[in-house]
Order: structure tokens, then sequence, then C-alpha cells
């Protein structure tokens, strides 16, 4: 799991924002997350990226579980089982998925 993260450091918000829009991603959105919020097993039909900002989020999948922090960058592919559970201080990400060529 560890091999989907990457830890770039940057936690300003636009930074964290053109990094992802150089890299494909748009349909870019703030999201947060009270303490101890814990999202069950589901998946996505699309690549999602997620860059925390502020706090912490556990996010498992069958693979194992990965800690994001500040700065930290996780792109979970399309179809992949996962789950999240928010640290005890909340959590703020951005969301995102890559865009796709017409």
């Amino acid at each position: 799991m560890e091999h989907l993260v990457r830890r770039t450091g940057i936690v300003d918000r636009q930074k964290a924002q053109e990094l992802l829009r150089k890299e494909g991603y748009g349909n870019l959105y703030l999201w947060s997350d009270p303490p101890e919020t814990f999202y069950d097993w589901h998946t996505h039909p699309f690549d999602e990226v997620r860059f925390v900002l502020d706090g912490e989020i556990l996010i498992g999948t069958e693979e194992g579980e990965v800690l994001l922090r500040p700065g930290d960058l996780l792109v979970v592919p399309a179809g992949t089982r996962h789950w999240a559970k928010v640290g005890p201080k909340g959590v703020s990400y951005l969301c995102g998925t890559k865009l796709t060529e017409p």
C-alpha cells in the first residue's frame, strides 16, 4: 500500500492544487471530516487522488493500511476496495480525479 503514497511535504492548498493539475488531475475540491469519521469498504469507478493538508487519515485496502499525514498524496486506483478512518483531530484534504482526453 505504501507504494501508492507520495510524501510531498506540501501543505499549502494552492501549491497542492498546482501540483495535482500539473499531473493531470481535475475536479478538485476540498473535503473535511470530523474526528474519528469512518467510511466502510467501498470502491470508486475512477482513480481517486487524496492530498492531505491537515490532520490524519488511515486508509485500508486488501493490501494493507497506510496513515496519511499533511503533505501526503495517495492515488486509489479505480475499482480498489478501500476504507478510511479519520484521526483524532479530523482531516482536510483535496480530492480529485484524473482528467481524460476527449
